[in-house]
């Protein structure tokens, strides 16, 4: 942790700063060093830039480059300040203090640590002790055992942190993220206690202790706090707009005394709540600093200037903001692009043709990127990217078949359309209570080597404690053996691994079953399951290990919280539509407000070019189709500010295609699928001759009630199948 403060020396000759090179919002906030001072600074609008030469500054005015305290989220980001203000000036660069705000902690904890019974040699802790901590402490108070059902050291270690980082009492915070596991709070809140009881009597302190620590030092003793303050006159904070309430608690304790605090952000990209950030820290840092000037950096230089038009759209509905108005000098007559498909399949194609038309331009893959609200909404994209072999790595977010749950579900697909996948069989025989590896292996060979693994299996000598679970797996793939609809396939398969499932998962598996919800739309979208697994296994290994950035070109998919910082020549925004985005639960109010702030963000990461695309239609969990408009983001939008491609590859402005007109730059066309008409009811009376797919020829037993109807198959027997995903038809 102490590697986190960062000292660097400059160049050894004297130098005189120009601030020439800055614009009036920029010099204004580098030259105005008394009081505190809140800069707004809009996407792409110089911050980092600024921080740079204010340090720069501050040394060129006298003052001492030790009193100069410099707060960032990464080591990196004061490294490069630092080695950059250094470059502007002189060698008294390496005296200035620059570091994160846990590496900072740990430097004022060694010396005044005492105060609150820490000796200077405490131990640092990262996230695998805390972890091993809690596991013995589990232990000792009898928390674990075949009985117990008590959550994962990895879940206790969220939790206890969580609560930390958004300033909850731990029982609340249980209550509001793990409701799920509201039965345990009373022994959660216990074992908290023994926790904190042993690191302090052996000396350790965690990443959250760091903080808490430092702001009890500064809170609980005024000696301390007045030797800190007064040891820094300067304070500067980048990123505050990320900062929780014990870090905004920290920089007012800091500031006792002289108020020369300087915090630089945009209450517009405010997007990590989830992670404890406070999006108000920015908005009552005037209230807390009664005498705060403002100063917003608005001249952006990135970005052209349709795009900044747009995104000062997307911001101006926002019901708490300090206003700003982004603008540049960048050429650029290109206005953001809304597409929308008429399912996520056609969203996918037309993001994948217009790639490869932006290539055809002489835009390379890696200044390319698609962002989406979460990881899932990709999945149609990737499996498109992957059929045209365009290369791309995925960044905040699990590919389709990384995380285990899914992996889990997808190997009993495979095993319907390759029974002698011995993979998958390993897999999912270990779900099995008491069997392990060996067993395992053992049965999948056995598997292997057999004519029919269903029956195989059902022959196995078990032992006595694992029979049920071998019998109970054998009599799911005997009743799969006689469907074909992906999405009744599916049903079956979650019917015997949910109670599975929710016991592997016990501590996240609430989570977990939005992935499984979302994968049983994609399945249900398909005609047949060769086709799904086929799409599944398309994706490579990832080869990008060990390649030099020459050896390898590839775009970037990104989750929008992993794309902040970024920026592309190209960006496409997926899955715009009604409930999605934003997401179902966000509600009116803070979060909602998160939401439009997130697209935001998005939309400031395009330099040239920007599209916005979204589904007329999703498929719900129940495999219902829903139809859906756009975000009620893109609705408030304000008419001429972007131009709308329809699937003829016509244009115009939006939001209606009133004056479309023909555009060469984005004409394609898209494989439509053919139409076929859907049997009606009052066409399968009793008796008449229906020919199924994979049943062959029956006969229709009795009159239909409602979409579904009875069937006797010549060699299957009755089946009950609905009309909507049957493939029937009249012979």
């Amino acid at each position: 942790m102490e590697n986190d403060i960062f000292q660097t020396s400059g160049n050894s000759v004297g130098a005189s700063l120009n601030l020439a090179g800055l614009n009036p919002s920029q010099r204004e906030a580098v030259t105005r060093t008394d009081g505190p001072l809140l800069v707004i600074a809009g996407a792409g609008s110089g911050k980092t830039r600024t921080l740079v030469y204010r340090v720069a500054y501050l040394l060129e005015q006298g003052v001492d480059p030790g009193k100069i305290l410099l707060l960032t989220f990464t080591r990196k980001a004061s490294q490069e300040m630092l080695w950059r203000a250094g470059q502007l000036l002189n060698e008294t660069c390496r005296r200035v203090v620059g570091g994160t705000f846990h590496g900072i902690a740990n430097m004022l904890l060694r010396k005044h640590g005492h105060h609150l019974g820490f000796g200077s040699s405490f131990t640092i802790i990262d996230r695998a002790d805390a972890e091993g901590i809690i596991n013995l402490l589990k232990g000792s108070l009898g928390l674990t055992g075949k009985d117990k059902q008590f959550p994962t050291k990895r879940v206790l270690v969220n939790i206890l942190s969580g609560s930390v980082n958004k300033s909850i009492a731990t029982d609340d915070f249980i209550y509001d993220s793990y409701s799920h596991l509201s039965e345990h709070v009373d022994d959660i809140i216990n074992l908290e206690k023994h926790y904190k009881e042993f690191k302090f009597n052996n000396g350790l302190m965690d990443y959250d202790d760091l903080l808490v620590n430092w702001k009890r030092l500064l809170d609980e003793v005024p000696d301390a706090r007045q030797e800190i303050a007064a040891r820094y006159s300067h304070i500067m904070v980048d990123e505050y707009q990320d900062t929780n309430l014990i870090q905004a608690d920290i920089v007012r304790l800091l500031a006792y005394g002289h108020e020369n605090v300087m915090v630089v952000g945009d209450d517009s990209q405010s997007i990590y709540s989830f992670r404890g950030a406070d999006f108000y820290n920015i908005m009552r840092f005037p209230k807390v600093f009664k005498d705060t000037q403002i100063i917003k950096l608005e001249e952006n230089y990135r970005s052209t200037q349709p795009i900044l038009s747009l995104t000062n759209d997307i911001i101006r509905n926002a019901t708490e903001k300090y206003a700003k108005t982004l603008f540049t000098q960048i050429e650029g007559n290109h206005k953001p692009r809304l597409f929308a498909g008429r399912d996520e399949r056609e969203e996918a194609a037309f993001v994948s043709n217009k790639i490869a038309e932006l290539r055809g331009k002489g835009i390379e893959l890696k200044n390319i990127a698609v962002l989406f609200r979460s990881g899932f909404h990709s999945y149609k994209l990737e499996m498109e990217l992957n059929s045209t072999s365009v290369d791309f790595e995925k960044r905040g977010g699990l590919k389709l078949t990384e995380s285990a749950h899914m992996k889990d579900l997808i190997a009993f697909l495979r095993l319907r359309v390759n029974p002698f996948d011995t993979l998958s069989w390993n897999r999912i025989l270990l779900h099995l209570e008491k069997v392990g590896p060996k067993t395992a292996r053992k049965i999948a060979d056995a598997i292997a080597g057999g004519e029919s693994p269903g029956q195989a299996l059902s022959e196995y000598p078990c032992g006595k404690n694992w029979a049920a679970g071998v019998a109970k797996l054998a009599q799911l793939f005997k009743d799969m053996e006689q469907e074909t609809i992906p999405g009744v396939l599916y049903e079956r398969v979650w019917a015997y691994y949910q109670p599975l499932f929710e016991k592997i998962y016990r501590d996240d598996f609430p989570k977990r079953q939005k992935d499984l919800d979302q994968l049983k739309s994609i399945v249900a979208g398909y005609d047949n399951l060769q086709t799904f697994v086929d799409d599944t296994t398309l994706d490579p290994p990832d080869t990008a290990k060990g390649l030099s950035t020459d050896d390898k070109e590839r775009m970037i998919l990104s989750t929008i919280h992993s794309s902040k910082g970024l920026e592309w020549d190209a960006v496409f925004v997926m899955g715009l539509a009604d409930g999605r985005f934003p997401h179902a639960g966000a509600g009116i109010g803070e979060q909602w407000e998160e939401e439009r702030r997130l697209l935001y963000v998005a939309a400031t990461r395009a330099r040239r070019y920007l599209y916005l695309t979204y589904p007329r239609v999703l498929m719900t969990p129940d495999r219902q189709f829903r139809r859906v408009g756009m975000s009620p983001f893109l609705s408030e939008l304000r008419s001429g500010l972007f131009e709308r491609i329809d699937r003829d590859g016509m244009e115009g402005s939006g939001p209606s295609c009133l004056t479309a007109q023909s555009s060469s730059s984005s004409a394609m066309t898209f494989p439509k699928k053919a139409k076929k008409k859907k049997l009606s009811v009052g066409e399968l009376n009793k008796g008449v001759r229906v020919k199924h797919p994979f049943f062959g020829e029956g006969v229709v037993n009795d009159k239909p009630q409602g979409r579904s109807v009875e069937v006797i198959f010549q060699r299957h027997g009755i089946k009950t199948l609905h009309l909507d995903y049957a493939k029937l038809s009249i012979i």
